[in-house]
């Protein structure tokens, strides 16, 4: 397989874009997450969501601690081409490390954010094994 696809990518100038996880069937938002050239090839190959964490500067698949994995149903790249877009399938229904079925669980009331939703299961049975 060429290349090419990736370089139709907009990479920003640290080699990152967003990636946007999307549950497929309800479109709901689960996460955002920072892809690199490696972390994008990586996830069409093995067809589980793989990224770049910008903190801990590495590769890491989603759920390679937690068993929460993602499984890619569609890539979709945006018109600037400097966002991608993944449909998933998201194991365990969590996508959070806060044990939260998505990682937007705060919404703005007034002038606080407001935890709107619950934890699905605390982050300690998930990560602490």
């Amino acid at each position: 397989m060429t290349e090419d696809w990736l370089n139709k990518v907009n990479w920003a100038r640290d080699g990152l874009v967003p990636a946007i996880a999307q549950e497929a069937g309800t479109g709901k938002v689960l996460m955002v997450g920072w892809m690199n050239r490696e972390a994008l090839s990586k996830t069409v190959q093995s067809g589980e969501a793989v990224y770049w964490s910008r903190s801990r500067k590495k590769l890491w698949r989603k759920g390679e601690e937690s068993g929460h994995v993602q499984r890619v149903k569609s890539i979709r790249l945006d018109c600037d081409e400097d966002v991608i877009l993944l449909e998933v399938e998201q194991v365990g229904g969590i996508a959070c490390h806060t044990g939260r079925y998505s990682c937007f669980f705060r919404k703005l009331d007034g002038e606080q954010w407001v935890v709107t939703d619950p934890v699905v299961k605390d982050p300690r049975d998930i990560y602490e094994k």
